[in-house]
């Protein structure tokens, strides 16, 4: 009797152990485990030398990051924006980082163009004869209240974050079917796994995102054609100074502040790659505690909308939390 107790008792020392090893662990993530563990374990080298990649809304922000991450690997770049001055500069940081200036193609244009989409790819496999990946990652972001949103801003957010974003893909899928591989990117957000306060057209665009690109991959699975879509969090940019906001044409003008809790832009840059490389389905790049908020949400949505929102999730706090200043 008493050697069993002292074997219940080890037995639940370890346990104890392993679930404070566990917990400290998982304090220190700023992705989901096998995104992490991906990058924390593999070298991305093999999988991304010699691809042709295209990135949308690379002129800035995460478009920009990510350029600059795979500038360290043999990718060719197409580095598309509206601003061809930005995306030359993008691309000169390309050149300083090792990527020769051969394998880097500057392709402005305005993404809700959508009759220049079909000319846009048949300039790209003009000058590399192929593409691998296409990074959907143009989009900007939103600030206001749900009351307050001219239908008019519902209908500009989603021609640039959703339908410009299904028109290139739609321009691109031949290409990649006939090729018989492929790999489409979307960069969509925290947002479009649950409901962000004082963004509802934005969050609506990411879920939107979310419907037709899992849609997309299972129709893609006899084609070898892959989808990863990244869920990043707070990060510092300058995204909300373009920021939309409830009135049509008006911009959110307010930069992000420097002592906000944020994901600095260069490692959600490297996250996205690694997710990009290893061909995730999806991937939650954020740091704590907002990458808790995504499990909640996820595995026990029910716990997390009746018992965390409202009481201690509130609007307030969830806006204080999505801008990093708790």
């Amino acid at each position: 009797m008493g050697k069993m107790l002292c074997e219940c008792g080890l037995l639940s020392g370890i346990i104890v152990v392993f679930i404070a090893i566990f917990l400290f662990f998982f304090i220190k993530l700023d992705a989901d485990l096998t995104l992490y563990l991906r990058d924390y374990f593999d070298n991305i080298s093999d999988s991304l030398n010699g691809k042709v990649i295209w990135i949308t809304g690379a002129s800035s922000g995460l478009g920009e990051h990510l350029a600059f991450e795979l500038s360290r690997y043999k990718t060719k770049l197409i580095l598309s924006g509206t601003s061809e001055e930005r995306l030359n500069k993008v691309k000169d940081k390309c050149i300083e980082i090792g990527l020769p200036e051969d394998n880097i193609f500057v392709l402005p244009f305005n993404m809700t163009d959508f009759d220049v989409h079909e000319e846009c790819v048949r300039k790209v496999l003009q000058r590399f004869q192929t593409l691998d990946i296409l990074v959907n990652n143009a989009g900007r972001s939103q600030r206001a209240k749900f009351e307050d949103i001219d239908i008019k801003v519902d209908k500009d957010l989603f021609d640039l974050n959703v339908f410009s974003t299904l028109s290139l893909t739609r321009k691109v899928l031949p290409h990649f079917i006939g090729n018989k591989k492929g790999h489409f990117v979307v960069t969509s957000s925290c947002t479009g796994k649950m409901g962000a306060p004082f963004s509802a057209s934005y969050t609506g665009s990411k879920h939107a995102l979310h419907g037709y690109f899992e849609t997309l991959r299972t129709e893609m699975t006899m084609h070898n054609v892959d989808v990863t879509i990244l869920c990043p969090g707070p990060v510092f940019s300058h995204f909300l100074e373009n920021a939309f906001t409830g009135t049509p044409g008006q911009k959110f003008g307010k930069p992000t502040d420097p002592n906000d809790r944020r994901m600095p832009t260069d490692r959600c840059g490297r996250l996205m790659a690694v997710a990009i490389a290893h061909k995730l389905d999806e991937a939650w790049i954020a740091e704590q505690p907002n990458l808790t908020f995504y499990y909640l949400a996820q595995y026990t949505p029910t716990f997390f909308r009746k018992i965390l929102i409202g009481k201690l999730y509130t609007p307030e706090r969830a806006e204080k939390l999505r801008e990093g200043r708790w």
